[in-house]
């Protein structure tokens, strides 16, 4: 029997069919399914007309639903019918050859309660389906390129629920880089937007948050863009939100822009004292800037403070540090004694040089040295440093620095007391 085992074998072998010519049948999951969402469409559609108005069956059926359709596939699908009743063309219109759906979120009532329950149903389908996070926010980015295919109740509809899920967190701020197209922004479809969607975000939420939200996404110095370039000033932007009810937005643009414009004075002091420009040239550019800016001198000297500091590379060993930068600061101190002409800007330069000093481990020891060069130079008055002393400072290093001013600062209260009785002597 082996052997006829060995031929049977050897005659299966041959029987086996050569690769050329022969088409192989493609087994059932290497088949490509063909993308076809009018078939979901139909599925989705018929599911929310029987489940109408009510949101809470829409939420239940959604979640149902998700167990037998492709909701990985067909999410732009999805999110397309619950907003807009069917699929959306490029452009915002729906397409009318499909069934529709009256029972979506432009055909919703337009106010905040509605848009609050709306947005629970996107909050717990993506809840549930972990995976269509990411659909939805390409979702919502791509429905604010469409603004201008819809009709301002649809808008402003859109806009509340975004900023709803703004302030629950379902999406990223990183969406409102859509509102800066420019073809949304032109006749001021992205500004009118913008009003509706903050008011709602603010509202759920309150200014920080949305300012923390917009700063982690960096759209915190962006939101003038809203505007055409024509009118990209924070006057128009203050007045334009204010107007609309939204001062704290106006307030907070302004505060940024403020930010905005003294890093730049900071890097353009900076590049100043790196060419080695005259401290009269400076100061006088300076001084035009906090003009056009409003920077009140106690801002500017800590900017002022800040640059001198960094316009030098300083050396790694602390006891060579102090030296240096005794060198370094009497060369800048007219530059400094300009912007103290008030005892608000002396206190302020005081706690500037403590925070640096304490923030910067190799500048501990130097603290006394600092103070005491910039008090000979004029740039600090006694009344300041003792001022500094007593209440003025603030924690960091507190203990250290006091202990390092103690000397100084009873020779200096032993110098106004002999001053003192001199002038009570000459009266």
């Amino acid at each position: 029997r082996y052997p006829e085992q060995v031929s049977f074998m050897n005659n299966q072998k041959q029987q086996k069919p050569t690769l050329t010519g022969q088409r192989f049948k493609t087994r059932k999951r290497d088949e490509k399914e063909r993308f076809d969402p009018t078939q979901f469409q139909e599925s989705i559609v018929q599911g929310l007309n029987q489940t109408g108005s009510d949101l809470e069956a829409v939420a239940k059926f959604l979640d149902a639903s998700g167990a037998k359709l492709d909701y990985r596939r067909y999410a732009e699908t999805l999110f397309d019918i619950l907003v807009a009743g069917g699929m959306l063309a490029p452009g915002g219109s729906i397409s009318d050859d499909l069934t529709r759906t009256e029972f979506c979120l432009f055909t919703a009532q337009e106010d905040l309660e509605t848009m609050q329950a709306y947005a629970q149903v996107f909050n717990k389908l993506i809840r549930r389906y972990k995976y269509l996070e990411k659909g939805f926010e390409e979702e919502i980015k791509k429905l604010l390129l469409f603004l201008k295919g819809f009709t301002e109740s649809e808008r402003n509809k859109l806009a509340m629920l975004t900023g709803i899920l703004l302030a629950n967190g379902n999406i990223s701020a990183a969406v409102i880089g859509s509102l800066f197209n420019e073809n949304v922004v032109k006749e001021g479809v992205s500004a009118a937007f913008a009003v509706k969607l903050f008011k709602s975000w603010i509202y759920e939420r309150d200014i920080n948050a949305v300012a923390v939200a917009l700063r982690k996404v960096s759209m915190d110095n962006r939101l003038m863009e809203l505007f055409p370039a024509n009118k990209r000033s924070c006057e128009h932007f203050s007045k334009y939100f204010t107007d609309a009810g939204l001062k704290e937005l106006s307030d907070f643009a302004r505060n940024q822009e403020a930010i905005g414009s003294r890093k730049e004075l900071q890097k353009e002091l900076q590049e100043m004292m790196a060419r080695g420009d005259n401290f009269k040239d400076i100061i006088a550019y300076v001084r035009e800037e906090m003009k056009k800016t409003s920077i009140s001198e106690q801002l500017m000297i800590g900017i002022v403070w800040s640059s001198v500091m960094s316009c030098v590379e300083w050396n790694k060993k602390e006891e060579l540090v102090c030296e240096q930068s005794i060198k370094h600061l009497k060369q800048y101190s007219p530059l400094l004694k300009a912007f103290t002409s008030q005892g608000a800007s002396e206190i302020i330069l005081l706690v500037k040089i403590q925070e640096y000093c304490y923030d910067n481990i190799h500048f501990m020891k130097a603290f006394q040295k600092i103070v005491v060069l910039l008090y000979k130079a004029d740039v600090l008055s006694e009344e300041a440093i003792l001022k500094w002393y007593t209440e003025a400072h603030v924690a960091k290093g507190k203990s250290v620095f006091l202990e390092q001013m103690k000397k100084f600062v009873e020779w200096l209260k032993h110098a106004e007391e002999e001053s003192e009785s001199e002038e009570e002597e000459e009266n």
